[in-house]
């Protein structure tokens, strides 16, 4: 079994979803232009509302144009952005901040009063905000996104126009980094009131960070433009950044190499080997507090049924897909949260990691046969994924892999976006999910399993699971609040909610004349920070 796997993965890095990079001719540099970044940012925005976007790629955009209470430094540190300073009491529940004073775009001032506004509205079950969830350490956030509570009773006021208060319900170490994420970001209540969700269109949209919005076409491109109304815009080098949706990780190599690109994010997997002996010193490559996983649709038969799910988990060769499909230097994973993160002891893990592959396999087709499939009754089903090449690559070694153990799997690919609208509303079988660290805490990665969370596509649902969840999030001590989460880990693993497939690496290329950007563990690098030499 392991070398006929190992055999596939060598038949699917020959042929290659996109034309191999040495049969493209490298284009010369292109003549220097206007002071314009070009980002190839991955997939089509959905949203460029804080409180509805749900993506990196929305992120990327969106943290150009806003600014919470924090932003991040060049390194994506959490650095003040709107606030000027912050004091905390000595039990860490309630935070004071101070707003330096700045505007939106539009000239009006920005105030406290919109930080109370967005995160009402956000936690509003009516907005339906997919993300309101990592707000939960707000005081009385939960009740609020329930319906229990009105936005009114949300831990948050005002003391004047530019100090703000923010009530917790348990100390969350991670705060600054959450107050840097785009679902804190204040919003224009005048602009929303006057416009309703046509906000978000260019000539309506008011930000108060460095760029505002110029022009969007769908399916193409946005434009961004400097705010010279924003507080820092002296040191702000570039005029303009244009955002694309490069789905076609392969096309969007070429226009990179074309002079087109002045960054992508991601890189093709299959051309790695390429990259690094033609164009090494474009790869900015770091582990990354991100995790690449499949997931099962509990609420659809066979999938309630552990030993099938235990099955699927033990015959998914996660070392052959990620050292010698991918070779991006990822590493497998055996549990769900990242190594690196703060104030977490690790350990939890998938106990058959050290077994060897061919006794895994024997063990998964026992279960499944305890479950009624066999070689004279296959389970058929789906697996639903982007349409990326890179993608493909890994549904095509799945198929074999569980065809093993009397598994047959149609793969069914659609724009990213599309794709992650069938997780949410539970429209799949089998499905393929991403998670990249909103803020440095195993609690980001763990909610995900939290019943009724947006973010939850498993529809898994375990009362022990969410006991240690919050019974973690009201710990003040670090140590046993990580013991804790460890613990809820583990009952996660065991119930194989997932297949954990890697930790990612940072997979994004920057021309040589881009600087300031720097690889960081949170793959965010805002466009304030970077600057253009002039090219030849």
């Amino acid at each position: 079994m392991i070398r006929h796997v190992t055999a596939l993965a060598a038949l699917i890095l020959l042929a290659s979803c996109g034309e191999p990079a040495d049969k493209v001719q490298n284009a010369p540099p292109m003549a220097a232009r206007e002071n314009v970044l070009h980002r190839g940012n991955g997939a089509e925005v959905e949203s460029l509302d804080p409180a509805l976007a749900d993506t990196s790629w929305e992120q990327w955009v969106i943290g150009d144009m806003m600014m919470g209470l924090y932003t991040e430094a060049a390194e994506s540190k959490a650095i003040f952005g709107a606030a000027e300073n912050a004091s905390v009491s000595p039990d860490g529940k309630t935070w004071r901040f101070t707003l330096r004073e700045h505007s939106w775009s539009d000239g009006s001032p920005v105030t406290a009063e919109d930080f109370v506004y967005a995160w009402r509205r956000t936690l509003d079950p009516k907005t339906a905000s997919k993300y309101g969830a990592i707000l939960y350490a707000f005081k009385n956030a939960r009740a609020v996104m329930e319906g229990k509570l009105p936005p009114t009773a949300l831990g948050v006021r005002t003391e004047g126009e530019h100090t703000l208060l923010l009530e917790l319900e348990h100390p969350a170490p991670y705060l600054p980094e959450l107050l840097a994420h785009n679902i804190t970001y204040p919003v224009p209540r005048h602009v929303i009131e006057a416009k309703g969700a046509a906000w978000t269109q260019p000539g309506n949209y008011v930000s108060n960070g460095p760029y505002v919005l110029a022009e969007r076409v769908a399916n193409d491109h946005i434009t961004l433009k400097k705010n010279p109304r924003f507080y820092d815009a002296a040191n702000v080098r570039i005029e303009q950044v244009v955002f694309y949706p490069t789905e076609d990780a392969a096309a969007a190599l070429k226009r990179f190499r074309a002079g087109e690109l002045d960054t992508q994010n991601p890189f093709p997997a299959d051309q790695v080997d390429w990259l690094r002996a033609n164009l090494p010193g474009a790869i900015r490559q770091t582990p990354t507090l991100a995790i690449d996983y499949v997931v099962f649709n509990e609420k659809r038969k066979p999938f309630d049924d552990v030993r099938v799910r235990e099955a699927l988990d033990l015959a998914f060769d996660r070392d052959t897909l990620t050292n010698r499909i991918y070779r991006l230097g990822e590493k497998p994973a055996y549990n769900i949260v990242p190594p690196g993160i703060a104030n977490y002891p690790g350990g939890a893990e998938l106990p058959f990691r050290i077994t060897p592959y061919a006794e895994r396999v024997q063990r998964a087709q026992a279960l499944m046969r305890g479950a009624g499939y066999g070689a004279e009754h296959h389970l058929r089903t789906t697996y639903a994924t982007s349409a990326q090449g890179d993608a493909r690559r890994a549904a095509v070694a799945m198929q074999a892999m569980w065809k093993a153990i009397y598994v047959d799997l149609e793969i069914v690919q659609s724009e990213t976006q599309v794709n992650y609208t069938k997780l949410r509303e539970g429209d799949f079988d089998i499905g393929a999910g991403s998670w990249a660290a909103d803020f440095s805490d195993a609690s980001n990665f763990l909610m995900l399993m939290t019943t009724g969370n947006a973010q939850n596509y498993a529809r898994y649902s375990s009362p022990a699971f969410d006991a240690l969840f919050t019974k973690a999030d009201a710990e003040v001590d670090t140590e046993k609040r990580g013991a804790l989460l460890k613990r809820a880990e583990q009952i996660a693993l065991d119930d194989h909610v997932w297949i954990t497939r890697n930790f990612r690496a940072n997979r994004t290329i920057v021309q040589p004349y881009v600087k300031g950007w720097i690889a960081n563990a949170r793959d965010v690098n805002r466009t304030r920070w970077l600057s253009l030499e002039q090219r030849d």
